[in-house]
């Protein structure tokens, strides 16, 4: 150290060789790569999350119907039909927990309490066909945080229709183009921007293709 209490240093300050810079930069690419496709792995997932989703309900509806001869939340012997209902304990009216029989799942798809698509998460988890008590109304969260749904009918869709909120649009268009057509307002998939109801109305803002910064509800014939 001199006199002044600086630092003193000595010998010759190096710099990176043109080979180390070399090294650097690959080792930067390996890793932006490997960000690049663990990110693409994540969407793939999420992707297959949405499928599944989509079957699995398809599959408990078959089931709840084969087994009872009745859609769930539209099951008017619900609330005899499972002990849960009938314990005495707490016990829902039956005309809070049955539904009316007539093969439609009337109600909209983001639920209001004690209507039959509300009921039918509950039907669906008294039976055990997917995971909850039977007193449960909640819907279930997809993979991209928006709700999923179930109603009869959506925008031109007949017969029940499973609907996942809130999805991103480059997701919406690979869902249609591994599964359908390509096209917001047709085939077995239909979207709508900003959608509340997603009715039998043809879809209103959705337009003749996907937008990367719009994000859909998204509607599958079950």
């Amino acid at each position: 150290m001199g006199k002044t209490g600086h630092i003193a240093f000595t010998g010759k300050q190096q710099g990176f060789t043109l080979v180390e810079i070399a090294i650097v930069i690959a080792i930067i690419g390996l890793l932006i790569g490997g960000v690049l496709k663990g990110q693409q792995m994540i969407t793939n997932t999420k992707l297959k999350r949405i499928e599944l989703d989509s079957t699995g309900i398809k599959m408990a509806m078959l089931s709840y119907q084969d087994r009872y001869r009745q859609l769930p939340g539209d099951d008017y012997r619900a609330s005899e039909r499972f002990s849960l209902y009938t314990d005495g304990v707490n016990d829902p009216a039956p005309a809070d927990i049955d539904g009316d029989g007539d093969s439609i799942i009337d109600g909209n798809w983001l639920i209001s309490p004690n209507t039959e698509s509300a009921n039918l998460w509950k039907h669906l988890r008294a039976s055990g066909l997917i995971d909850g008590s039977g007193d449960d109304d909640t819907q279930p969260i997809n993979a991209y945080g928006g709700k999923i749904g179930l109603r009869d009918g959506s925008l031109e869709i007949y017969g029940p229709v499973v609907i996942f909120g809130l999805i991103d649009g480059p997701i919406a268009k690979a869902l249609e183009t591994r599964l359908d057509d390509t096209v917001p307002s047709s085939g077995r998939i239909q979207s709508d921007l900003n959608a509340t109801l997603m009715d039998g109305a043809a879809a209103s803002s959705a337009g003749a293709n996907y937008s990367d910064s719009s994000r859909y509800f998204v509607a599958f014939k079950l």
